[in-house]
């Protein structure tokens, strides 16, 4: 079975013109950015590093990392987002590949990368611990990798579907499946199921009327983990 969903890959390609809008349908994503990158960087200083980007979209922190002197590679199965990362690419000409290829045919290639960051990407998918077990795979001996995604319970539905997607407008409606989100139980269980190791999780806060995005101990509503491969 192909683990993904062609709903969800057809969603994020009908709004792909709008990535790179900082004050459109993906504002969020632009203002949680920088401290998702900045936060990857004081774990791992990336610079000189491979970089994998899975479910990269259209570039936004493929780009910040190779900003910060990765040799990134982003991969997505929507054609959309990723045509308009490779785009945007061709302008600010910096180390990044962009492509299409699924996180098991990048296994079967045999290409392995010092850092992997999957974020905000696992709540899309049929099955996210066969993501997990596909990263295990990609990521170096000593390599570290991150996943961020959003808790499964009543304060992350009401903030994250129902507030950000349906009162406040600043997702477009149907971004999350609630059944879909993971408790951070069920990503620590993948993550020591795959062989990884569990190094840390923190909380991340936006408080979309003051335009602030922050880490946090409290990861009920969205929430980032990091891990080694020893």
């Amino acid at each position: 079975m192909k683990n993904f969903d062609q709903q969800e890959l057809e969603k994020f390609t009908q709004l792909a013109n709008q990535w790179w809008d900082p004050n459109g349908k993906f504002k969020p994503l632009h203002l949680i950015n920088p401290l998702r990158s900045d936060y990857i960087n004081k774990k791992i200083n990336v610079c000189g590093k491979s970089v994998l980007d899975v479910g990269c979209g259209g570039g936004i922190l493929s780009e910040s990392l190779a900003r910060k002197g990765a040799k990134v590679t982003g991969i997505d199965l929507s054609e959309g987002p990723l045509k308009v990362a490779q785009i945007r690419n061709e302008k600010v000409n910096l180390d990044i590949d962009y492509k299409k290829i699924s996180t098991n045919q990048l296994v079967d290639s045999g290409e392995k990368f010092d850092v992997i960051a999957c974020l905000e990407m696992l709540e899309h998918v049929p099955d996210p611990s066969e993501i997990v077990s596909d990263c295990e795979k990609l990521l170096k001996k000593n390599g570290h990798i991150f996943f961020s995604t959003i808790n499964r319970n009543l304060k992350s539905f009401v903030f994250a579907i129902l507030g950000a997607e349906y009162i406040l407008n600043i997702l477009p409606q149907g971004t999350h499946d609630f059944e879909k989100l993971i408790k951070p139980s069920e990503l620590r269980n993948y993550i020591d199921e795959s062989g990884l190791y569990f190094e840390e999780i923190r909380g991340m806060s936006y408080l979309p009327f003051f335009d602030i995005a922050e880490l946090t101990d409290d990861p009920s509503v969205n929430y980032i983990i990091h891990a080694r491969k020893k």
